[in-house]
């Protein structure tokens, strides 16, 4: 099996934005909306783009709960994760429907439907794992309203990382058109 260059271009996009998990950043201040928008924008069609942006994730996941954030034992999925999974699956179907066209409009609407999908998901997870808040709707509601003050890393971090993604993937599409139109 023979990859292109193209997706070879478009996976180390997606590793190097999982990897800046690694160093120190805000708490929600994250890739995982621009991530997903990424990989069914680009890779949809072939079917490697969920699990490209899984992978990544993963790989992720696994350090930061491993080594980071260790305390006991190794830890394969937290009991948040299918949340969090789960909103990246939705981000990315969601993008496959937005992204017939990439424009900057599309983006920003991405990202911002991004984080909304996010923020519902991963704070329901929060509360039906049951460890911090009531199993009650009360309990949902503090939940979501404890979230609100982290909301704001979360949009920043969807629209500063799909711009940012986005961005240089054309910079790299548009300078690679204007190689080959120099060869011919």
């Amino acid at each position: 099996m023979q990859v292109s260059r193209n997706t070879l271009i478009i996976a180390v996009v997606i590793l190097v934005a999982a990897a800046t998990r690694l160093i120190p950043h805000p708490m929600n201040f994250a890739p995982l909306g621009a991530l997903a928008l990424f990989g069914s924008a680009y890779l949809s069609r072939n079917g490697i783009g969920l699990g490209m942006v899984f992978l990544a994730w993963f790989a992720s996941d696994l350090f930061l709960n491993n080594v980071v954030y260790s305390t006991e034992g190794f830890t394969l999925f937290t009991l948040g994760s299918f949340f969090i999974y789960g909103s990246m699956a939705i981000i990315f179907v969601l993008g496959r429907f937005l992204f017939k066209k990439v424009s900057v409009l599309r983006v920003i609407g991405g990202a911002l439907s991004a984080s909304v999908i996010f923020f519902i998901l991963s704070n329901l997870g929060v509360w039906f794992t049951g460890t911090m808040y009531p199993m009650t709707f009360d309990g949902l509601l503090t939940c979501y309203a404890a979230a609100v003050p982290f909301f704001h890393n979360t949009i920043a971090g969807d629209l500063l990382y799909s711009g940012v993604m986005f961005m240089a993937y054309q910079w790299y599409f548009k300078s690679s058109l204007q190689e080959n139109k120099a060869e011919i």
